[in-house]
Protein backbone atom coordinates (compact mmCIF):
# COMPACT_ATOMS: atom_id res chain seq x y z
CA UNK A 1 0.00 0.00 0.00
CA UNK A 2 0.92 3.44 -0.78
CA UNK A 3 1.51 6.22 1.19
CA UNK A 4 -0.87 9.20 0.41
CA UNK A 5 0.35 12.20 -1.39
CA UNK A 6 1.67 15.05 0.37
CA UNK A 7 1.79 18.00 -0.65
CA UNK A 8 3.46 21.21 0.21
CA UNK A 9 1.26 21.79 2.84
CA UNK A 10 2.06 18.61 4.44
CA UNK A 11 -1.05 17.00 5.63
CA UNK A 12 -2.08 14.06 3.74
CA UNK A 13 -5.08 14.09 1.26
CA UNK A 14 -4.89 17.99 0.83
CA UNK A 15 -4.63 17.58 -2.77
CA UNK A 16 -7.73 15.78 -2.65
CA UNK A 17 -10.10 18.14 -0.91
CA UNK A 18 -8.79 20.89 -3.01
CA UNK A 19 -9.32 18.65 -6.47
CA UNK A 20 -13.07 18.15 -5.04
CA UNK A 21 -13.69 21.76 -4.00
CA UNK A 22 -12.26 23.24 -7.91
CA UNK A 23 -14.47 20.68 -9.18
CA UNK A 24 -17.58 21.78 -6.87
CA UNK A 25 -16.34 25.34 -8.16
CA UNK A 26 -16.41 24.38 -11.72
CA UNK A 27 -19.90 22.66 -11.41
CA UNK A 28 -21.28 25.38 -10.36
CA UNK A 29 -20.08 27.49 -12.92
CA UNK A 30 -21.49 25.26 -15.55
CA UNK A 31 -24.68 25.17 -13.76
CA UNK A 32 -25.07 28.71 -13.81
CA UNK A 33 -23.56 29.28 -17.08
CA UNK A 34 -26.40 26.40 -18.63
CA UNK A 35 -29.38 27.89 -16.58
CA UNK A 36 -28.32 31.54 -18.18
CA UNK A 37 -27.87 29.63 -21.77
CA UNK A 38 -31.56 28.62 -21.60
CA UNK A 39 -34.24 31.92 -22.01
CA UNK A 40 -36.76 31.17 -19.73
CA UNK A 41 -40.52 31.78 -21.22
CA UNK A 42 -42.46 34.45 -19.57
CA UNK A 43 -45.59 32.56 -18.74
CA UNK A 44 -47.63 35.85 -17.87
CA UNK A 45 -47.50 37.05 -21.15
CA UNK A 46 -48.57 33.77 -22.58
CA UNK A 47 -51.43 33.42 -20.51
CA UNK A 48 -53.06 36.20 -21.83
CA UNK A 49 -52.46 35.38 -25.01
CA UNK A 50 -54.40 31.98 -24.04
CA UNK A 51 -56.94 32.92 -22.41
CA UNK A 52 -57.63 35.52 -25.62
CA UNK A 53 -57.50 32.35 -27.74
CA UNK A 54 -59.64 30.36 -25.56
CA UNK A 55 -62.45 33.00 -24.75
CA UNK A 56 -62.37 33.38 -28.94
CA UNK A 57 -62.52 30.01 -29.09
CA UNK A 58 -65.28 29.47 -26.78
CA UNK A 59 -67.27 32.10 -28.12
CA UNK A 60 -67.77 30.65 -31.78
CA UNK A 61 -68.18 27.35 -30.50
CA UNK A 62 -71.17 28.76 -28.37
CA UNK A 63 -72.59 30.83 -32.23
CA UNK A 64 -71.68 27.62 -33.77
CA UNK A 65 -74.21 25.75 -31.75
CA UNK A 66 -76.77 28.28 -31.13
CA UNK A 67 -77.19 30.14 -34.41
CA UNK A 68 -77.48 27.85 -37.30
CA UNK A 69 -80.28 25.64 -34.57
CA UNK A 70 -82.32 29.23 -33.85
CA UNK A 71 -82.26 29.98 -37.30
CA UNK A 72 -83.29 26.91 -38.86
CA UNK A 73 -86.30 27.00 -36.49
CA UNK A 74 -86.87 30.24 -36.33
CA UNK A 75 -86.91 30.90 -39.95
CA UNK A 76 -88.94 27.24 -40.95
CA UNK A 77 -91.85 28.74 -38.26
CA UNK A 78 -91.90 32.22 -39.03
CA UNK A 79 -90.45 33.02 -42.30
CA UNK A 80 -91.09 30.45 -45.09
CA UNK A 81 -94.30 28.16 -43.07
CA UNK A 82 -95.91 31.76 -41.65
CA UNK A 83 -94.61 34.61 -43.77
CA UNK A 84 -94.42 32.89 -47.03
CA UNK A 85 -96.93 29.98 -46.71
CA UNK A 86 -94.82 26.96 -47.71
CA UNK A 87 -95.82 23.63 -46.84
CA UNK A 88 -93.60 21.99 -44.16
CA UNK A 89 -91.41 20.05 -47.39
CA UNK A 90 -90.93 22.90 -48.51
CA UNK A 91 -89.74 24.98 -45.41
CA UNK A 92 -87.75 22.02 -44.09
CA UNK A 93 -86.00 22.23 -47.29
CA UNK A 94 -84.89 26.28 -47.20
CA UNK A 95 -84.59 26.36 -43.55
CA UNK A 96 -81.86 23.98 -44.04
CA UNK A 97 -80.32 26.04 -46.35
CA UNK A 98 -80.48 29.08 -44.38
CA UNK A 99 -78.88 26.47 -41.45
CA UNK A 100 -75.31 25.09 -44.21
CA UNK A 101 -75.12 29.48 -45.29
CA UNK A 102 -75.14 30.19 -40.96
CA UNK A 103 -72.76 27.47 -40.66
CA UNK A 104 -70.41 28.93 -43.02
CA UNK A 105 -70.74 32.09 -42.06
CA UNK A 106 -69.67 31.34 -38.69
CA UNK A 107 -66.87 29.56 -39.69
CA UNK A 108 -65.46 32.24 -42.19
CA UNK A 109 -66.02 34.89 -39.34
CA UNK A 110 -63.83 32.10 -37.10
CA UNK A 111 -61.25 32.08 -39.64
CA UNK A 112 -61.20 36.07 -40.35
CA UNK A 113 -60.99 36.63 -36.50
CA UNK A 114 -58.20 33.97 -35.50
CA UNK A 115 -56.14 35.47 -38.43
CA UNK A 116 -56.23 38.58 -37.39
CA UNK A 117 -55.39 37.90 -34.00
CA UNK A 118 -52.84 35.61 -34.68
CA UNK A 119 -51.32 38.06 -36.83
CA UNK A 120 -51.39 40.71 -34.08
CA UNK A 121 -49.74 38.43 -31.51
CA UNK A 122 -46.77 37.87 -34.02
CA UNK A 123 -46.42 41.69 -34.70
CA UNK A 124 -46.27 42.20 -30.77
CA UNK A 125 -43.41 39.69 -30.33
CA UNK A 126 -41.58 40.15 -33.16
CA UNK A 127 -41.86 44.07 -31.99
CA UNK A 128 -40.13 42.88 -28.43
Amino acid sequence: MRPPLRRASGRPGASAERDAEEEEAAMERYGEAALNAVPVPDLRQNEGSLTSTLRTLLFFTALMITLPVGLYFSSKAYIFEGTLGMSDRDSYFYAAIVAVVTVHVVLALFVYVAWNEGSRQWREGKQD
